[in-house]
């Protein structure tokens, strides 16, 4: 699985408290069902624990030539953990 960064994604995930590029690339290694989930105009979205146990969404894209280029990364805010639990049980 190869991950493509440039300054603008890395600086976009760093904004939200993300650490790039490590924990965003082991969030979408990590996935587990029901993700990676299609949520339209080729996005896929992957919520799983980030460093320290934490919980982050990242949304991404796949590249024609099948690289992942994150577009978004941001850890969960307490209802949307809740959420998530639920739904992966």
């Amino acid at each position: 699985m190869e991950f493509r960064w440039n300054a603008w994604n890395l600086d976009h995930a760093a904004k939200h408290g993300v650490d790039v590029p490590a924990e965003a690339e082991m969030v979408v290694k990590g996935a587990c069902r029901p993700y990676p989930e299609h949520r339209g105009d080729g996005k896929w979205i992957v919520i799983g624990r980030g460093h320290g146990g934490r919980f982050v969404q990242v949304i991404f894209v796949v590249d024609p030539d099948g690289t992942i280029y994150v577009i978004h990364a941001r850890p969960l805010d307490d209802n949307e953990k809740r959420r998530y639990r639920r739904r992966v049980r």
